[in-house]
């Protein structure tokens, strides 16, 4: 198995940088003859780390998902409005878990205390650096439906409260078509009988 070791970067161009950045990496690698590679290039869209979370309500088998625009998503055939996990960039020097809680309330509404860490996966790693860590913490639903979101960062967020049936659903007929959001909630039925640490 090789690691990154077997990787050498020769040169790294700086392509754009705004609210993200984009590099061009000149790279060598092992081949699986042992040998090393022709130098290659790769543009890479420079993301970062960022963090997701679960809401769950175990009390009332809920879970409370954002809706907010995405235009990304523009080029699928459904609504670019996608219903979500709450989540966040993790700045430097942040705590994963620290982000998590307080995306929750800024896109919810929602006090978060103890978090369970579920994974953490790389989230197109053949054009991007970006992980995410995903989280799931036990919530009060009861009041968390609304309109939320930082108005300087131009956030309009709904959150809505669903029965961990009917999301799960969701992802099944592909209503739910982002991957940490289809992540969380299928690891929260795989997961949910066996005793959550929340």
């Amino acid at each position: 198995m090789y690691d990154k070791n077997d990787v050498e970067v020769l040169a790294c161009e700086p392509l754009y940088k705004g609210f993200f950045k984009c590099n061009k990496y000149t790279l060598k690698h092992r081949l699986f003859s042992g040998e090393w590679s022709v130098p290659i290039q790769r543009e890479f869209f420079e993301r970062g780390k960022a963090a997701a979370l679960l809401a769950y309500d175990k009390t009332l088998d809920k879970v409370v998902l954002v809706e907010q625009f995405r235009f990304g998503a523009m080029a699928g055939e459904q609504s670019p409005w996608l219903l979500e996990l709450i989540a966040g960039m993790i700045e430097e020097g942040e705590d994963a878990q620290d982000v998590v809680k307080r995306e929750a309330f800024e896109e919810a509404g929602l006090v978060i205390g103890q978090c369970q860490f579920m994974l953490s996966y790389l989230v197109s790693p053949g054009g991007t650096t970006e992980t995410i860590d995903l989280f799931i913490a036990n919530v009060d639903s009861r009041n968390a439906e609304g309109i939320f979101g930082l108005a300087e960062e131009g956030e309009d967020i709904r959150a809505h409260v669903i029965s961990r049936e009917q999301a799960y659903q969701w992802v099944k007929t592909g209503k739910i078509n982002n991957a940490a959001t289809i992540i969380g909630l299928q690891w929260l039925e795989l997961n949910r009988e066996q005793g959550l640490r929340i």
